[in-house]
């Protein structure tokens, strides 16, 4: 059996890993990267508090000793159904059984001129791009002889109120009260301002009320300006954020870190996917009207859990059960089996919102905060980083940056052209 997936993020590397040495079924995983990130911590990639290593590991080495794993790094063209083929920019694969597990992409709701200035936080290279942009401002600011000019140069808009708006605007917090009078001593007390708008009336929508009053008590206390019922209508090419009911802040970093959009699947009909852009699956991650094609992940959406009327949420954990259970499914596809339907398994959710303070939400309305929550935030987070070594860097990096309050990881990096 020859399985292929698309996309080697959660959904994707937990399906593959899951078939390592399966000898009957032979993957190929396909992804437009040679490497696998973990997306909540862009955030602290973005800020330079981690480095981009830390939280990404290449695809062939991950399959190192897995003769049954190959990867073909490609972007997907075209789903050819009837000849269970599929085109990429880099050649053409045949399958027996095809996954999509390709995730989200920003979306923009529309607006041009977010798409060309906004700062996405999908990828590593927006990551990177937004820390030149933060870095490089602060930079002007120091040139600056005007205060106002040096203002507006220091101040950062977040939109989103969910978790990596919340977690961006503490960690730039963070970042602004510790680093920034010892980086730039040109300043003096001279500041921008951080403000997270959202268009909902509450912080971390998908968690309590505790987490979400105590979001807001949080940041507010670090200095962030917090706007509810905000929405943001525009940013001008002049860099200026506007808001539906006509007002502005005038910033040279908006980070757009409000809504995602199901990435395109070419080659399924229109009526296999939903108005999100999600593919319609069944109860076995099935793409509607198919018989050898999967969507697992963000990509997908099922109705047929009562519990989830309009699909599991796009999180890593839905993403992470869905890759486990389609290689057991697969698994007894190959040996001929009765399948069993997929189970969500809610375990939480959390978000840590600066240093030392998180919320976690669990089962059973069970709340906690603050240092607690922290360390648990650290360890939940530690565990899915692909690579010992990974981990080990990672949890220096982090005991080295929040005792010193002071990482040396804030380069400006601009590559001149892409090989």
């Amino acid at each position: 059996m020859k399985v292929i997936i698309v996309g080697g993020g959660f959904a994707g590397i937990n399906l593959a890993k899951s078939l390592a040495h399966n000898k009957s079924i032979n993957v190929v995983l396909v992804d437009k990267n040679n490497y696998h990130f973990f997306p909540p911590l862009l955030y602290q990639v973005a800020t330079s508090f981690i480095e981009p290593s830390n939280i990404s590991y290449p695809f062939r080495r991950m399959f190192q000793h897995k003769p049954n794993l190959r990867f073909h790094m490609g972007t997907l063209l075209k789903i050819n159904r009837h000849e269970n083929t599929v085109d990429t920019d880099t050649g053409t694969l045949s399958y027996d059984y095809l996954v999509l597990a390709m995730g989200t992409e920003t979306n923009y709701f529309g607006m041009e001129t977010l798409t060309r200035n906004a700062f996405p936080m999908k990828t590593i290279d927006d990551a990177l791009l937004l820390r030149n942009r933060i870095l490089l401002n602060a930079e002007k600011a120091v040139r600056s002889a005007d205060p106002a000019e040096r203002e507006r140069l220091l101040t950062i808009v977040v939109a989103g109120g969910g978790a990596t708006g919340v977690e961006v605007s503490g960690m730039i917090a963070e970042m602004s009260r510790n680093i920034l009078k010892k980086d730039y001593p040109e300043l003096g007390d001279g500041r921008g301002h951080i403000y997270l708008v959202t268009s909902g009336s509450e912080l971390l929508g998908p968690m309590s009320t505790k987490s979400q009053q105590e979001a807001e008590k949080v940041l507010t206390r670090l200095g962030v300006k917090v706007k509810f019922n905000a929405r943001v209508k525009d940013y001008t090419n002049e860099q200026k954020v506007i808001f539906a009911d006509g007002s502005g802040i005038e910033t040279p970093a908006l980070i757009w870190a409000t809504g995602v959009i199901a990435r395109n699947a070419p080659g399924l009909d229109p009526d296999m996917i939903n108005k999100h852009n999600r593919i319609k699956v069944n109860e076995f991650c099935q793409v509607l009207n198919t018989e050898n094609i999967f969507a697992i992940g963000d990509q997908s959406v099922t109705t047929t859990d009562p519990a989830y009327p309009n699909g599991y949420p796009q999180l890593a954990q839905p993403a992470i059960q869905q890759g486990k259970f389609m290689a057991a499914h697969l698994a007894r596809l190959a040996e001929g089996k009765k399948p069993q339907p997929f189970v969500f398994k809610d375990k939480g959710s959390m978000a840590i919102i600066s240093k030392y303070k998180a919320v976690v939400d669990l089962p059973r309305n069970i709340f906690f905060k603050g240092y607690p929550a922290w360390v648990v935030w650290i360890f939940i987070h530690l565990i899915p980083i692909a690579g010992f070594r990974n981990k080990g860097k990672l949890a220096l990096n982090w005991f080295w940056s929040f005792i010193t309050n002071d990482p040396t990881l804030r380069l400006i990096l601009r590559p001149k052209k892409e090989q």
